[in-house]
């Protein structure tokens, strides 16, 4: 049996990975519209977070076994090889697409420049081949990062760290030399509900403390307006955790640090407010608890100064042309991993991690979610095998006008990343900027030496 499985982050290489496992006969060719694999762990992960990072190995393995195949640089849907002829190709597809944009605060002035995605920033400081290049810092001394978790922590973090802490990392050079000349004192990290509900983890939450020359600050009297930070012994232990770091920051008094966090609670966004054609500041509600879980708005309002914002306010998956979409929820619609067409399963084809379940959980998180798809792929297997397709999809996928970067080609572009580090003496890889630069580095049609 030949699947496809249209993605390579944790969740399309878990899913190749179960029907490995599951099926001695299956062969999975792994399409990524990217030339380098590994998804959100390459691309999302702080480049900082190095032993989250190494997670990179584990996939390596899933991609190097013998009945697995990663063509990059391979588009479907609009403008790429259509759904339906993928279809064709395959006895079955399994779409793990993820979530590829932002939700957006809905709020005047959000188009304002200097208003931009965590994403896009995080995009940025990673390298991504659809990046936007520059523009982020220049004349920045104040920021805001609307949001609480952990995305929020990672941009506040890289806000406020220094090129020598970020130098061995495998950041792009002109994001380190941008860190580097940044003038940003003040990273306000702003949540509409209290620090009992923020969704960082200690972990994270606990490295701002250590950041050189930085000082987090909590105000006190917001900590107060929550009654469950007041008293945080009955809350379940993340979270109480979570209070009494911030509760140990808000007793401390003020020190000399060059740079300042702060974290922000019961504040709710509501316009962006224009200083000289950009941000120049936030306008938020004060808000109080309601009883239930949730805030109320107050009616009383707070300016803080910002030629930043950045909202990190959660993730949310777009259609992908071909395949049905449910706009309420952001994702394709399916039963067990299988994709519904109306109230019918479609034959043949399925769906993995976020584009299935929404973005929530960790990345350990898709590893059951990949099982259960494939455990309903393989059931379907008998009656899937019984259609022909080509022995060999590649020459095919060529002909529909895609260009596969195979892993010989990753290989060029992990040696190429190598040398530029070694070239900048930056002590490891150092990531390529952008496409022309990752398609320069690959080589000549060759062999693919997937144990080089």
């Amino acid at each position: 049996m030949r699947v496809a499985v249209v993605g390579s982050g944790p969740s399309g290489v878990y899913t190749a990975q179960s029907l490995l496992q599951q099926d001695p006969e299956v062969r999975v060719d792994v399409l990524d519209r990217l030339p380098c694999p590994y998804g959100l762990v390459r691309y999302g992960v702080a480049p900082d977070h190095e032993k989250i990072k190494s997670l990179q190995h584990t996939l390596r393995t899933v991609l190097e076994e013998e009945r697995v195949r990663f063509l990059g640089g391979v588009e479907v849907g609009a403008g790429g090889v259509p759904v339906a002829r993928l279809r064709e190709l395959y006895h079955a597809v399994v779409y793990c697409v993820g979530a590829a944009t932002d939700r957006r605060l809905g709020i005047p002035g959000e188009d304002l420049p200097g208003s931009w995605s965590a994403t896009e920033f995080v995009s940025w400081y990673s390298a991504h081949p659809d990046a936007v290049t520059d523009g982020f810092l220049r004349d920045v001394r104040s920021a805001v990062v609307v949001g609480v978790g952990n995305v929020a922590v990672d941009v506040t973090r890289i806000l406020a760290r220094g090129t020598a802490e970020l130098s061995a990392t495998d950041m792009p050079q002109a994001a380190l030399t941008a860190l580097g000349a940044s003038r940003v004192d003040t990273v306000h990290m702003v949540g509409r509900r209290g620090p009992s509900q923020a969704r960082f983890t200690t972990k994270e939450l606990r490295e701002l403390g250590s950041l050189p020359d930085t000082e987090p600050v909590v105000e006190a009297a917001e900590l107060t307006l929550d009654p469950d930070a007041a008293e945080p012994s009955g809350l379940p232990a993340a979270q109480r955790r979570n209070v009494e770091v911030l509760r140990g920051w808000a007793a401390r008094p003020p020190g000399a640090a060059r740079r300042r966090i702060r974290l922000r609670f019961f504040l709710r966004p509501v316009e962006l407010l224009a200083r000289d054609g950009r941000v120049g500041a936030v306008r938020f509600e004060r808000t109080a608890p309601d009883g239930h879980g949730g805030v109320t708005g107050t009616g009383r309002f707070e300016e803080i100064e910002a030629q930043l914002v950045l909202r990190s306010v959660g993730y949310r998956g777009v259609p992908l042309e071909g395949l049905p979409f449910d706009p309420a929820r952001g994702t394709v619609p399916h039963r067990a991993g299988r994709v519904l067409r109306g109230v019918a399963v479609a034959p043949g084809e399925y769906v993995a991690g976020w584009i299935k379940r929404g973005p929530t959980g960790v990345i350990g998180t898709n590893r059951p979610c990949a099982k259960e798809t494939a455990a309903s792929l393989l059931a379907d297997a008998p009656a899937l095998v019984r259609r022909e397709v080509p022995a060999d999809p590649l020459p095919l996928l060529r002909a529909a006008g895609a260009e596969p970067v195979e892993w010989s080609g990753w290989l060029d572009i992990e040696r190429a990343e190598a040398a530029l580090g070694a070239a900048l003496g930056r002590g490891g890889p150092v990531k390529l900027p952008d496409r022309a630069a990752l398609r320069a580095a690959i080589g000549g049609a060759g062999a693919d030496r997937r144990h080089d």
